[in-house]
């Protein structure tokens, strides 16, 4: 035999004696247990289809939000029944919110119903008493009702709220103006126009005024 016939009978013999050696100790590879997936927790689709797992979800409009689009959404095509009853509807969800209730007293003054209108502003103020809408609205309804002593309080501290709201100005000027203490309301309403420019009502008035 010669050398290198003798190195392949030495080869041979080691590749079938470690063969062997994993057949008897079962150490070779089996189906579902050396070939499983490396990494962790996968799912189908995980990999080939991201945009359904990263994707983000859609934002879950409230009913309250539903139902003030929907009186904003009628307001605007001048549909005020309609407005009414999403807004009736909203003060059963929160009877505490106070952008359904400036809505509300809104509606209400437009169907001249000031003791509804009136309510809401006051609900208003419970929640929170330095609203200068709702004092403001409020001066407004004492005014037309011929309380002008709690409607002239109520139009200052408006103002005294918020100072640079011009239309604070202005309805406290209409006021004035009404009760003859035009020298006032003139004060006002150049104070208005001075904060707000596009009040062509308030120029016409400081015209008429002057």
């Amino acid at each position: 035999m010669s050398f290198f016939q003798l190195a392949l009978f030495l080869l041979a013999a080691i590749i079938f004696y470690v063969f062997f050696k994993k057949l008897i100790a079962g150490d070779y590879p089996k189906r579902g247990i050396d070939y499983e997936a490396v990494l962790n927790d996968d799912q189908i689709g995980g990999v080939s289809s991201p945009d359904k797992i990263f994707s983000k979800p859609k934002p879950n409009i409230s009913r309250l939000d539903e139902l003030l689009k929907i009186a904003d959404e009628s307001v605007a095509k001048g549909d005020f029944l309609e407005a009414k009853k999403a807004l009736q509807s909203a003060s059963i969800v929160d009877k505490k919110n106070i952008g359904v209730l400036q809505r509300l007293g809104y509606l209400y003054l437009q169907d001249n119903n000031l003791e509804e209108a009136k309510k809401c502003y006051e609900d208003i103020l419970t929640i929170d008493k330095d609203n200068d809408l709702a004092y403001g609205a409020l001066a407004n309804i004492f005014h037309k009702e011929d309380k002008n002593d709690e409607a002239i309080a109520y139009h200052e501290k408006a103002i005294a709220l918020d100072s640079r709201y011009a239309s604070n100005y202005f309805n406290y000027a209409n006021t004035l103006h009404d009760l003859g203490r035009n020298e006032e309301a003139l004060a006002n309403y150049k104070k208005a126009l001075e904060l707000d420019s596009s009040l062509d009502d308030a120029r016409m008035m400081i015209d008429k005024l002057s």
